[in-house]
């Protein structure tokens, strides 16, 4: 089941700033990776202490801290006290349920964005992702371990492609790309489940058919909540004025934002085709139903003048002529016989049959 809310246990009258995780805790104990690299060098180890991370901030390399796991609120007051981060974006990293956004503290710009995956049962979670981009540096903020930037470290451990020889921005563009382009990797799962439903819908559909549809809008609906609000972030990250962006990764965040609206256009079109297939089932239910109380009104309607007939001779009068007819029985079932059979030819001429 899809939960589209989640309360929030920041207590009530807290003050601003205040470090609390909403959300559960998703991983046994919190890693903290540091990756830290220019063209010629690349350096990437586990640390088990924040303070571990601070000398490469401002050694002229472009350096990457990930930090997995949300609960351990010591760690992230650290880091953000070390660069002088403020207490409000702090509380946000750690709000699980804040909405996609990108907001410019001039120092540093913070990006909230939502990375989906399908669980054991096959129901999509929405992880939390906070980024902060600065002059040379990004810190990455995660729920969970697992996830999907192992490519680009392969890149950055190989030297591959353009990544080691341009900055902070391009990675964090390459981390939000990353995250939108798994959002293709669900449609791809959902354009399956559409088909199969269409197919069952064309085959047999029952009261399973309808729950699997339910859930399929309810599905579509979550994607759309945690994936909308990112375009109008993404379109606000590529037309700001900050210097943290240089003006070619502002060319690439302008295809993100491009995959983005293909992302929403394609889930409102999967949202009006799961429409569609509930208007189509209930339609098909209806015709069954119909179809049902079509052949009981036609038996229904010949018997009503054998009925009658039955129920003429079954009155008891002693004087009715015809009961003292010797073939009166075989007479009368014959008329019946003989009035049902007109009865259905007609019906089948008429094709209500």
């Amino acid at each position: 089941m899809l939960r589209l809310f989640r309360k929030p246990v920041k207590p009530a009258g807290a003050p601003p700033g205040t470090l609390v995780h909403t959300g559960h805790r998703k991983a046994d104990h919190v890693r903290i990776t540091l990756i830290d690299y220019d063209r010629e060098r690349y350096e990437e180890r586990e640390v088990s202490d924040v303070a571990e991370c601070l000398p490469h901030l401002d050694d002229g390399t472009v350096t990457w801290i990930n930090v997995d796991g949300l609960h351990e609120v010591e760690v992230i007051r650290i880091l953000g006290e070390s660069l002088h981060i403020h207490p409000l974006v702090l509380e946000d990293v750690l709000h699980v349920d804040q909405r996609p956004k990108v907001e410019d503290h001039n120092d540093y710009l913070f990006i909230v964005t939502k990375m989906l995956n399908r669980n054991e049962t096959g129901d999509v979670e929405a992880e939390h992702v906070s980024l902060l981009l600065g002059p040379d540096w990004v810190l990455s903020f995660q729920e969970m371990p697992g996830d999907l930037f192992g490519p680009i470290r392969d890149r950055l451990r190989q030297g591959k492609g353009r990544i080691r020889s341009l900055g902070a921005d391009y990675l964090c563009y390459r981390l939000l790309d990353t995250i939108v382009d798994h959002y293709f990797v669900l449609l791809n799962d959902t354009a399956g489940t559409i088909e199969a439903l269409e197919n069952e819908l064309e085959e047999d559909p029952d009261e399973v058919t309808l729950r699997r549809i339910h859930a399929l809008k309810h599905e579509l609906l979550f994607l759309r909540r945690q994936i909308w609000p990112l375009r109008e972030a993404l379109r606000e990250l590529e037309s700001s004025e900050t210097d943290m962006i240089g003006e070619e990764v502002r060319t690439f965040l302008t295809d993100v934002r491009d995959h983005i609206y293909h992302v929403i256009e394609t889930v409102d079109t999967f949202r009006d085709m799961a429409s569609g297939m509930q208007d189509l089932y209930l339609s098909t239910v209806s015709n069954r139903m119909n179809e049902v109380m079509k052949v009981l009104t036609i038996i229904a309607t010949i018997f009503i003048p054998l009925t009658f007939i039955a129920g003429i001779y079954g009155m008891n009068f002693a004087y009715m002529p015809e009961l003292g007819w010797r073939a009166g029985y075989f007479i009368i079932l014959g008329v019946m016989a003989v009035l049902a059979g007109v009865m259905v030819v007609y019906f089948r001429r008429k094709k209500w049959l």
